[in-house]
């Protein structure tokens, strides 16, 4: 990072004032890098930045923080609305507390790190990436995978990964029930790898090794000559 760092206090200012002076400040080069002052839970914080930028806001942001970014490197010291970093294409966002539903929807590259828990559907239509989740997720989480990989390192819900196309799921923990064809698989040593790699790099200490991993069963969308002629007769 740069050495020079620019503070913005979020105080008394719009949410259109607060993401020009982030705009702005992503014009200035790779280096730049900005804190953001009393965000006092602020909705639609650094959205649609699609420039370099690394952003540290200093407390508790509301929904859709970090949404539609390309490239950003953003650091939250706090808790997090719903829809964290929605659509995210690449970069890094971490979380230090805990988020609310639906972090990392529609992720498509970078990174998600929640360090705390995560509501129901977090990693909902995950397109690809990374997420990484230091504590437990809701219900519904990873509902339409279809690319990336979801790391949860406490418990989750019912239906883990319901109606998954592709992409992993690994969970330390257990999960209350796991969605339609979601099935468990066996670890391999790619996995530990990249398991290994995504938890040093979130700063969480787990073993690599004590995770199970949950792909899709491929039974949704590859049905077979039986199953066709059930649903034949049945219409």
């Amino acid at each position: 990072m740069g050495d020079s760092i620019k503070s913005f206090d979020c105080a008394g200012k719009t949410t259109r004032e607060i993401n020009a002076f982030l705009k702005s400040a992503a014009r200035m080069g790779h280096d730049a890098e900005v804190v953001l002052q009393t965000p006092d839970c602020r909705h639609n914080i650094a959205v649609g930045i699609v420039d370099p930028l690394h952003i540290r806001i200093e407390g508790h942001v509301g929904y859709y923080c970090g949404g539609l970014c390309d490239g950003v490197h953003i650091h939250i010291a706090g808790d997090a609305g719903w829809g964290l970093a929605e659509n995210l294409m690449q970069g890094r966002v971490t979380l230090e507390g805990n988020a609310g539903a639906a972090a990392g929807a529609t992720l498509r590259g970078g990174t998600l790190v929640v360090k705390g828990d995560a509501g129901a559907r977090c990693g909902v239509a995950m397109k690809g990436g990374t997420l990484v989740v230091g504590g437990s997720v809701g219900a519904m989480s990873a509902f339409m995978m279809q690319k990336g990989a979801l790391i949860i390192c406490g418990d989750a819900g019912e239906a883990l990964g319901d109606s998954l196309y592709e992409g992993k799921i690994f969970l330390r923990g257990r999960a209350d029930s796991l969605g339609s064809d979601a099935v468990l698989a066996d670890l391999t040593e790619a996995d530990v790898v990249l398991l290994s790699l995504a938890l040093d790099e979130a700063g969480i200490v787990a073993d690599a090794a004590g995770f199970q991993k949950i792909v899709s069963g491929k039974r949704l969308y590859n049905y077979s000559t039986k199953e066709k002629e059930i649903w034949r007769l049945a219409l």
